[in-house]
């Protein structure tokens, strides 16, 4: 995907080790719109990632969440661009991005983009 004016409120800071591990965020307030009818889209999105330089700032990821509020997008598009901005600005040995989608007419969605070779015991999400 192109490079977006929300992926410019990304920060980062140097990973504390070079050693592998894992990172994971849960953010269960993410707003969205859906496009197709104007409703709010309630979510909640978790990034877990193995970080090779740099590891996500926490306040400037919920403003780049927040930059999605008023914006009509499907589900499968914010997964993929949550995906796509952070495996390009921090350059991830893997990256996982789930999505879970509140219950609207019946139905409740998951969806997950993947960047690099995530482990099996992560590919469940």
């Amino acid at each position: 995907m192109n490079d977006t004016p929300n992926a410019e409120l990304l920060e980062f800071f140097d990973s504390p080790t070079e050693a592998p591990f894992v990172i994971e965020h849960v953010h269960d307030e993410f707003t969205s719109v859906c496009p197709k009818t104007g409703h709010p889209d309630f979510g909640t999105v978790t990034v877990r990632y193995v970080p090779r330089a740099v590891c996500v700032e926490l306040k400037s990821l919920k403003l780049y969440f927040q930059d999605f509020r008023n914006r009509g997008i499907f589900y499968e598009a914010v997964t993929n661009q949550v995906r796509d901005d952070l495996a390009r600005t921090m350059s991830p040995a893997w990256l996982q991005v789930v999505t879970e989608w509140k219950g609207r007419g019946g139905f409740r969605s998951r969806i997950i983009a993947t960047h690099g070779e995530v482990p099996a015991q992560w590919l469940k999400g």
